[in-house]
């Protein structure tokens, strides 16, 4: 990311805001949906705000850019020992609902045995311990991350 971007960016938006109807911008939208997409930002996000030629949205995108980031979080030093006693607590509730899942009777056929289901290996995580422990265990290789708040073991 550069200076130079980030200037682009605000003259587009100072020509963008001096239209009547912002949304008539189109030469200028197209330049700032194309600097956008080369920017560490969202690209969903940034879709929609060009879409919607949404003027508060670039707007934010700009601020978004200008500000410095926020230092990075400190190490938090997790012992070992909780580190362990999450994982067992993890592989626990693994095991628990795979037996939940296999103890029903899938509902699809009423001839059904309930023996063509995958069981699934994503799980949430066990609300005992922090965000931290499981963030050190992802990192360690012990667990994967699979977004929006689920875990699972490694393939083996």
């Amino acid at each position: 990311m550069t200076d130079a971007t980030i200037t682009k960016l605000q003259d587009l938006l100072a020509a963008i805001e001096r239209y009547a109807d912002p949304r008539r911008a189109t030469a200028e939208w197209k330049q700032a949906f194309g600097l956008l997409q080369k920017l560490p930002l969202p690209k969903d996000r940034v879709n929609y705000v060009v879409g919607m030629r949404d003027v508060t949205g670039l707007r934010a995108f700009i601020e978004q850019l200008t500000e410095p980031a926020p230092p990075p979080r400190p190490a938090v030093a997790i012992e070992p020992e909780t580190l362990r006693q999450a994982m067992q607590a993890f592989k626990r509730r693994v095991r628990f609902t795979q037996l939940d899942e296999e103890s029903q009777i899938n509902s699809h056929s009423p001839l059904s045995k309930g023996e063509d289901r995958k069981p699934s290996r994503a799980i949430t995580t066990p609300v005992e311990f922090p965000d931290d422990v499981w963030q050190e265990l992802v990192r360690q290789g012990k667990l994967l991350y699979l977004g929006h708040g689920f875990y699972e073991l490694p393939k083996e």
